[in-house]
């Protein structure tokens, strides 16, 4: 039977154990979005993660909505995160940096954006990120077909900067109502170019992005993470039983390392499931490790495992407050509570602070 514990490959990476550490946005970079050194601290002691993956990074500044979250677009950034990803190894892990644009939920009021752009012209619902508090969101503009091929680049130009960072790999932020979701949901995606319509129009963005990426440093060191069930930022889809199977099916021909999906379980405080889970379906329409995240402990892992319906699962909030996640759930050792009010904080409070079993 396999377990948590037993090693896994994903692609290029010989991962350890099936407990990898999902992507948590934490702010602790500069207003440049530079890594800073307590960065290399925290990743570093979570490092017995079969994988990381990290924090959500941008890949443009126009991309960027988050204060303080870091980004692959430029020299300084990739200086910054060499360190972070140094320590890591040293430590024994393995890290990827998951590749972000977050469409139009970017707020015009952070320095440098202008009018954030979407699949069409649209407004997120509540409030966005500023350096100044949360603001209500400003209504985007559809991106330009002439736009796309920039678009591509910029994920290129990421992602090969994580590499040259020191990164193993990289995920594709497909998930959470950012902008590939937006384009592959028809909430949102009211567009009536190739790009919009029918299910293999709204996936073509994401079909075209992972085709960019993993040209650029290779599909074994490309991974996509998707959230198939329930609106997330106001983006949602009105046949996700058949739009997600079939993003599936296309990022499992370009042969990427590991899919990830995001769906939350009927007791998440994040997120509420409104039909059953539509994780089986995608596994069935693609070839390659699935990883499940959201709501996950140690027995519902373990149980995922059994039914087969995943090879690994992704940890979030109990990585952020255990950083020695692995040696907890071999021994079923108890977990230290989070705290949300230190979540994106400046400082190591909440951050490097939370204390190894025994």
């Amino acid at each position: 039977m396999t377990t948590l514990f037993d090693p896994l490959r994903l692609g290029a990476i010989s991962a350890p154990n099936r407990i990898l550490m999902a992507p948590l946005t934490r702010g602790r970079t500069t207003r440049d979005h530079v890594p800073t050194p307590i960065m290399a601290q925290y990743y570093a002691q979570r490092a017995g993660a079969g994988l990381i993956i990290s924090e959500a990074t941008g890949i443009s500044l126009a991309g960027l909505g988050w204060p303080y979250a870091p980004g692959l677009w430029n020299e300084h950034q990739v200086a910054g995160w060499r360190p972070v990803t140094a320590a890591v190894h040293a430590a024994g892990g393995r890290i990827f940096a998951q590749l972000w644009h977050m469409g139009r939920v970017v707020h015009p009021n952070l320095p440098g954006r202008g009018q954030p752009v979407s699949a069409s012209a649209t407004t997120a619902p509540g409030l966005g990120h500023t350096y100044e508090g949360k603001q209500p969101h400003a209504e985007a503009r559809a991106l330009r077909r002439d736009e796309i091929p920039g678009l591509l680049d910029d994920y290129r130009h990421a992602a090969r900067n994580a590499l040259a960072a020191g990164f193993d790999g990289v995920q594709i932020h497909a998930a959470n109502g950012y902008l590939i979701d937006q384009f592959l949901r028809d909430a949102s995606n009211l567009r009536t170019d190739e790009y919009g319509g029918p299910i293999r129009n709204r996936i073509r963005l994401l079909r075209d992005v992972t085709a960019a990426v993993a040209g650029a440093i290779g599909a074994d060191r490309t991974a996509v993470r998707l959230s198939p069930n329930g609106a997330s930022n106001g983006v949602n889809d009105s046949n996700p039983e058949a739009l997600f199977p079939a993003a599936a099916a296309a990022l499992s021909e370009i042969g990427i390392a590991f899919l990830e999906v995001r769906e939350p379980g009927p007791d998440s405080s994040f997120g509420k499931p409104e039909r059953p889970p539509i994780a089986p379906l995608m596994r069935k329409a693609f070839v390659g490790p699935m990883v499940l995240n959201s709501d996950y402990d140690g027995a519902r892992a373990q149980a995922a495992l059994d039914a087969g319906v995943a090879d690994a699962i992704a940890f979030g909030r109990p990585f952020l407050a255990n950083p020695d996640l692995p040696r907890r759930l071999a021994g079923k050792l108890p977990l230290n509570p989070d705290r949300m009010d230190t979540w994106y904080t400046q400082g190591p409070e909440g951050y490097t602070d939370y204390p190894m079993a025994g």
